[in-house]
């Protein structure tokens, strides 16, 4: 069921910003007299399609891309049986350069402005949950595997990052942390401050597990929800149970409890817990005994909660547009951080980029729309910022060659223009294939 909901995100995800991109497109060229034959969202096969004016709008079967065909103009469909001809009024090639370049630049624009309104709307709606620095270091943070690699361990306070103060937790993996140089994490441990590096190919490291966090904060807990069937519902626990001893072991954090669990695989174990009285509000039982069973996993079959204190702060309109439109244009900047990283050596290609399977599990398995549209939000400046690259058959290809037109005064050749399209269709289907091979080698179990 997760897998479809992953591939149910993906494609709605997708489906939205292809739309939306190719109808910049679509719009710009209307918008100056030119005659669009087709707007397509998804590759051929067509599964559905419909002709409203000179327009054919339909539906392609491979949901990975969209397009429109422009009349007069060469793009990925190599069509240039007319292109010997005099070039007709309403054609892309009959127009003044400016307006072809705009024209090219429509559905970046579009994404651009699609991933700002997301990220503004987000924050005007939702505001911003976070846990402060306070908050956090009550009880430290829950070292995952890869931060225990670079020395970090479970119960650390977190003092500063590279000698500065930070104010939330989610302040210790931003993007100037993870794709910064010489950073390094002041702690605070068993009395003792400890200076911790961040690796250089700490991002390397980071994308094998993508994109979740190295670390999390370190909490008590209590039991949400319980499957039905499983081996805790069949054991007696309810939501609101607070676990006080497994074995006779007293636990407090989840960290230790899952480490409790792990030990414990396949096996039956006693444990003391409390859970909340009837009609008593914040009072527990007296603890009583269950016997609970792990399965050969690890697990028993509900979802804890941890129990920690979230500040929110709400913002008016003008503030969401000021930090909507940042955090929107950040995600280009720490792109093109993430690539000159990629081009410096310091991370492998192979492990930070990902084909739709990887994106995919971006979204994740649970439907939260809060999440999808966050997603969705980063997804369109991406977009926006690789179809800008100069790379013939992207926008910015085209973009590449208007620009050189408008400086130079001299406009390349159809002959070089439908060269250069086929050299950029062959260059990105090989990503694509090499994205999409990318995604299933991290899927293999070695």
């Amino acid at each position: 069921m997760e897998g479809l909901i992953m591939a149910a995100q993906l494609l709605l995800g997708l489906s939205i910003l292809v739309g939306l991109h190719e109808l910049g497109h679509l719009l710009a060229a209307k918008a100056f007299g030119m005659r669009v034959e087709k707007y397509s969202i998804g590759f051929p096969p067509k599964i559905w399609g419909k002709k409203f004016g000179e327009t054919e709008y339909s539906i392609g079967a491979i949901p990975l891309g969209g397009f429109v065909k422009i009349s007069g103009m060469i793009d990925e469909s190599l069509d240039t049986k007319s292109m010997n001809e005099e070039p007709e009024p309403w054609e892309f090639r009959a127009k003044p350069a400016w307006q072809r370049l705009i024209v090219m630049m429509g559905g970046i624009i579009v994404n651009v402005i699609t991933g700002i309104v997301i990220f503004i709307a987000l924050l005007y709606i939702n505001g911003e949950s976070y846990i402060t620095k306070e908050e956090l270091n009550k009880h430290g943070i829950e070292a995952n595997n890869l931060a225990r690699q670079i020395g970090l361990q479970t119960g650390d306070r977190i003092v500063d990052i590279s000698g500065q103060d930070y104010e939330t937790f989610s302040d210790l993996f931003s993007p100037d942390v993870i794709l910064g140089s010489n950073v390094y994490y002041t702690v605070l441990r068993d009395g003792e401050y400890l200076k911790v590096d961040i690796p250089s190919d700490f991002l390397d490291k980071l994308s094998d597990k993508r994109g979740e966090r190295f670390m999390d904060y370190r909490a008590p807990f209590e039991v949400g929800q319980v499957l039905a069937g499983s081996n805790a519902a069949e054991g007696g626990l309810q939501p609101g149970d607070k676990f006080i001893s497994v074995n006779g072991d007293s636990i407090f954090y989840y960290d230790e409890f899952k480490d409790k669990m792990e030990a414990l695989r396949g096996q039956e174990f006693t444990a003391l817990v409390t859970r909340p009285m009837d009609g008593a509000e914040n009072q527990m039982t007296a603890p009583q005994q269950l016997t609970l069973k792990v399965d050969e996993d690890g697990l028993l079959g509900f979802q804890a909660h941890k129990i920690i204190d979230y500040s929110t702060r709400q913002f008016g309109m003008g503030v969401s547009v000021v930090k909507g439109t940042n955090e929107a244009f950040g995600i280009v900047w720490q792109n093109i951080r993430g690539f000159g990283k990629i081009f410096s050596g310091e991370v492998s290609a192979s492990k930070s980029l990902s084909g739709p399977i990887g994106i995919a599990q971006f979204f994740g398995g649970t439907w939260d729309w809060n999440h999808f549209w966050r997603i969705t939000g980063l997804l369109s400046m991406v977009l926006a910022f690789m179809n800008f690259l100069p790379i013939p058959a992207l926008d910015g290809g085209h973009v590449a060659f208007l620009t050189w037109e408008i400086v130079s005064g001299r406009k390349p050749s159809d002959r070089f223009l439908e060269n250069a399209q086929k050299v950029g269709m062959v260059l990105l289907l090989g990503l694509m294939s090499y994205a999409i091979f990318n995604d299933v080698y991290k899927l293999l179990p070695f």
